[in-house]
């Protein structure tokens, strides 16, 4: 598979035999999307899933993402031919660098070409970047290239909307991936999501996935339930109106969720 569905399965904080379930789950309901990272500790019940599942590996887009401590010249390709190794695969569809270092300990000039030679060597389809600010993915383009990194994936949700990133990375010709659309379930219980759910007979998970889908994000919801999981894939049978997506653009409020103590200064 080549070009990345806009709806994937993601898999932060699903350990073990839940990553091992959600994943299987997730392919057998009909998502062909899978996103997972090194520091997830779950490559390989990811892989194993994908293995034991009845779907041509070539039909599934699978994305893992390199640790910070794997950025070092020395450490950068090992670290990916492991991942490989735990995700039953020669080749991943999109590779991405996890975070940015706020101290530049190892510089993007030694990082970021590391990541474009996988690409170059076939091991890696496409390549992007996670959590940078409009700065750190300037940057980013201006040592790779124009066309190069294939999305920027960030926190963003209703309560988050990202206008400044979204834009400079559409302004860029970059996908925005938005993580966590639900915020941990927050906008799940607002009240202006739940009363558009209401009127269209859906549930708030799919009014939010369909808001994701009409903005042309990528999104990663994750789940270990099998309901849930279906429910998320039939979002996208679900159109929202101009008047419901105005309503939606109002609830922006900065409730940012993921920001460790890492993390680099937002935009």
């Amino acid at each position: 598979m080549n070009s990345i569905p806009l709806l994937g399965a993601g898999t932060y904080r699903l350990k073990d035999g839940a990553g091992y379930d959600s994943v299987k789950t997730s392919l057998e309901a009909g998502f062909r999307h899978i996103d997972t990272a090194q520091i997830y500790g779950n490559e390989e019940e990811v892989g194993q899933a994908i293995a034991d599942s009845s779907i041509p590996r070539e039909d599934v887009f699978l994305t893992t993402k390199v640790w910070i401590d794997n950025f070092a010249k020395e450490k950068f390709a090992p670290s990916v031919q492991e991942s490989l190794q735990k995700l039953k695969t020669d080749y991943i569809d999109l590779l991405l660098i996890h975070w940015p270092l706020k101290d530049d300990e190892v510089p993007m000039e030694e990082y970021l070409p590391e990541l474009k030679a996988l690409k170059d060597s076939g091991l890696v389809r496409h390549i992007g970047v996670s959590n940078f600010t409009n700065a750190q993915l300037g940057k980013a383009i201006d040592i790779l290239g124009d066309g190069e990194i294939y999305t920027n994936q960030v926190e963003v949700h209703p309560y988050l909307q990202n206008h400044k990133v979204v834009d400079f990375c559409e302004a860029n010709g970059v996908i925005v991936t938005g993580y966590m659309p639900f915020a941990y379930g927050d906008v799940l219980q607002d009240e202006t999501i739940q009363a558009i759910a209401k009127e269209h007979d859906v549930s708030p998970a799919q009014v939010v996935l369909a808001w994701m889908r009409q903005n042309e994000f990528v999104t990663i919801p994750s789940s270990t339930k099998k309901a849930n999981i279906e429910s998320n894939l039939h979002s996208e049978k679900v159109t929202l109106t101009e008047s419901d997506m105005e309503k939606i653009a109002t609830l922006d409020r900065d409730h940012r969720l993921a920001s460790p103590s890492f993390a680099p200064d937002w935009d």
